[in-house]
């Protein structure tokens, strides 16, 4: 009797443990869903950030291509049509944006017809659009960009004749482009980015149809880039074992918060939700809660104010539901 007692009390035990442990990896929701995006429901859409406010512009509803511009305030949690200040181009998807000096720059991505490499300046103080200097490298669409140094980068990308790794540079005040050293390792289309502090990182993308593990970072001052640990990790080692991780994907949104970035959804093996944040200080990831909406590529993602945001997307239908990503401590 004495033992039996013992073995029920040993079994009610591993079930509590369990319960609790179950409980402390769930943890608090990290999602929470935001003011959706008023604009049509896209994909492919291309964006910067200028003061804390996100510019959202272009994209593919399914029947078109789209060139309204709309604006999210964080601190308002809420959506602006920019009125009488549409893109100026072609309607297109997968153009690359970045801001430079309190200016955005929207260029490249394709019209479903051609490719293209014509760029704009936009100013949100006048709300006005004007054409800058055309990108001087391929015509191109699924690249990159970002900023740094007080000028913006674009590469990568494909065209009619491949995948593409190439970079180049633009200055703002001389209205010019520059090439600069190429992407190392594999050409790629619909990679992702993100920066930290004054090093910005690329990986991930695919070429000849593989989606691919290696992962960069550059340096926009000394125009170096220098190799991280893969997407691919398979650490022996037991006590690692929360770094294993296979992040190979494509068409996934970024966004950064403090002193680390996360990537989210994109396609894997299929269309993912999982969410992971990078340490630079440990060149390495950690899993996070997944994605609380419905996953999806093609997606908008930006950091602001200690808030990561996910907006629009494609999932078999595009998506205009936003959604708000704080940290767990």
């Amino acid at each position: 009797m004495i033992k039996r007692l013992v073995s029920i009390s040993f079994v009610i035990a591993i079930i509590l443990l369990g319960s609790c442990k179950k409980d402390k990896d769930n943890g608090p929701d990290e999602w929470a869903k935001g003011s959706d995006f008023e604009g049509a429901p896209r994909s492919a859409a291309a964006s910067f950030i200028i003061d804390g406010k996100i510019y959202i512009t272009g994209g593919f509803n399914g029947e078109k291509r789209l060139n309204d511009l709309w604006m999210y305030d964080p601190k308002l949690t809420n959506w602006f049509r920019i009125a009488g200040a549409d893109f100026p181009g072609e309607g297109r998807n997968y153009a690359v944006g970045f801001s430079v000096a309190g200016k955005g720059y929207i260029g490249t991505g394709t019209d479903g017809t051609n490719s293209l490499k014509d760029f704009y300046e936009f100013t949100p103080e006048t709300k006005t659009w004007k054409k800058i200097a055309d990108f001087p490298g391929e015509v191109r669409y699924g690249a990159i960009a970002f900023s740094g140094n007080g000028k913006g980068f674009v590469g990568s990308g494909t065209s009619i004749n491949g995948d593409l790794k190439d970079f180049y540079s633009y200055d703002p005040l001389l209205n010019s482009w520059t090439q600069v050293t190429s992407l190392p390792g594999s050409k790629r289309a619909y990679a992702f980015t993100f920066t930290i502090g004054e090093i910005t990182y690329v990986g991930g993308g695919s070429n000849n149809g593989a989606n691919l593990p290696d992962f960069w970072s550059y340096n926009t001052k000394n125009d170096t880039w220098s190799g991280l640990n893969d997407l691919l990790r398979d650490d022996k080692v037991e006590s690692n074992k929360k770094y294993h991780y296979d992040l190979r994907r494509r068409s996934a949104a970024t966004f950064t918060i403090g002193q680390k970035a996360y990537i989210s959804g994109g396609t894997s093996s299929g269309v993912t939700g999982t969410t992971w944040a990078y340490d630079p200080k440990i060149d390495l990831w950690e899993q996070h809660k997944d994605f609380a909406g419905v996953a999806r590529e093609a997606a908008i993602g930006f950091g602001v104010d200690g808030k990561g945001y996910v907006t629009t997307g494609k999932n078999g239908s595009h998506f205009d539901d936003l959604w708000i990503f704080t940290p767990n401590k």
